[in-house]
């Protein structure tokens, strides 16, 4: 019986058009989105033209949100949103060369943005403020990523 039912299956599935169906399921995956701002300074100073990435973090290849860059007293704000069938995962990749201009790559800082920042739908309801960021410092986990 059990082979039968399996046989089957394929030609059940065709006989039943999908949009038919596909209406009375429920919507599993949400869209979901984040906010995020700060400052970033270098001897004092704002620090001009940092990378900025926003990333939902994912198991394979993490999904870019946004990007931008901070202005010239290093500021910056940025928001994104990304589909999932799970809570998003935010975070912030900062890419700067502060006190490091003769080395290629870029120094990397990583920051996961909390779980009190997502929001349901499109437009973020919260901004996660990260204050006023010294860079001139080696931030814990920081890293080198030639490829930003």
């Amino acid at each position: 019986m059990k082979y039968i039912l399996v046989a089957l299956l394929p030609i059940i599935c065709l006989a039943v058009p999908l949009p038919d169906i596909l209406p009375s399921l429920p919507q599993l995956r949400k869209v979901q989105s984040t906010s995020v701002k700060g400052k970033l300074l270098c001897d004092g100073k704002g620090y001009e033209k940092a990378r900025l990435k926003l990333y939902e973090i994912d198991p394979i290849k993490d999904t870019l949100m946004a990007e931008g860059l901070t202005n010239a007293e290093g500021e910056f704000e940025l928001s994104g949103n990304d589909t999932e069938w799970t809570k998003i995962d935010p975070k912030l990749n900062i890419y700067h060369n502060c006190h490091d201009e003769a080395i290629e790559c870029w120094r990397k800082v990583e920051i996961v943005i909390p779980d009190d920042f997502i929001t349901e739908g499109a437009n973020p309801a919260k901004t996660f403020d990260i204050g006023i960021l010294n860079i001139n410092a080696v931030l814990p986990g920081e890293s080198r990523d030639c490829l930003n």
